[in-house]
């Protein structure tokens, strides 16, 4: 049976960067939601309803954090089957939490909530920045997972492996499922 090493520092170097990367994105939303409250008090703003989308990719969401966490847990534990069943549901829930918010966008448009230039359209405007810049970011964490799936195959084989790297990778991956919570509540507050 292989042993998974870690590091014997207080934080990895490339921990702290997430920690960093993650304190920026947390500023960079803060302030789009700011904006979205200052321009909602000025009137003028269009009302709308949660997608139901929105409703079943949050449980998606919640799901795929889960599933991260179990497979972390398997992998530290070194039963590489169960990690690798769920670290690729994990994946699947991700690449799913995408197609439902481009739905979300799709039923949003058919209700007449559409990218405009007009003062009313820019509720509309706000959520669909918003929430695909979310999107990329979900994407960025699909794709290093993808990633992570071959980096971990070969490091098996040659029973060289360590946690960290899938660590930093489930930190990104909780951050932007509790960022989408975050989101989908202020939204859903908001939207009246």
């Amino acid at each position: 049976m292989s042993t998974i090493s870690t590091q014997n520092q207080k934080i990895h170097p490339h921990k702290l960067l997430m920690w960093i990367g993650i304190a920026s994105i947390c500023m960079m939303f803060a302030g789009w939601t700011s904006a979205f409250l200052v321009r909602k008090a000025q009137g003028n703003w269009l009302l709308f309803s949660m997608p139901t989308s929105f409703w079943i990719s949050t449980g998606v969401v919640i799901a795929s954090s889960f599933t991260m966490f179990l497979a972390i847990k398997e992998f530290k534990k070194s039963n590489f089957t169960k990690f690798k069943l769920l670290f690729n549901a994990t994946t699947l829930l991700g690449i799913a939490f995408m197609v439902l918010q481009l739905m979300g966008f799709a039923e949003m448009h058919q209700a007449g909530l559409n990218l405009a230039s007009s003062a009313e359209g820019v509720s509309g405007s706000f959520i669909y920045v918003i929430s695909s810049v979310h999107i990329l970011h979900m994407l960025g964490g699909v794709i290093a997972m993808i990633i992570m799936n071959f980096v971990i195959k070969h490091r098996i084989k040659n029973n060289n492996l360590s946690s960290n790297g899938l660590e930093i990778l489930g930190t990104y991956w909780h951050f932007v499922d509790v960022l989408w919570i975050y989101l989908f509540l202020f939204f859903l507050i908001n939207q009246k």
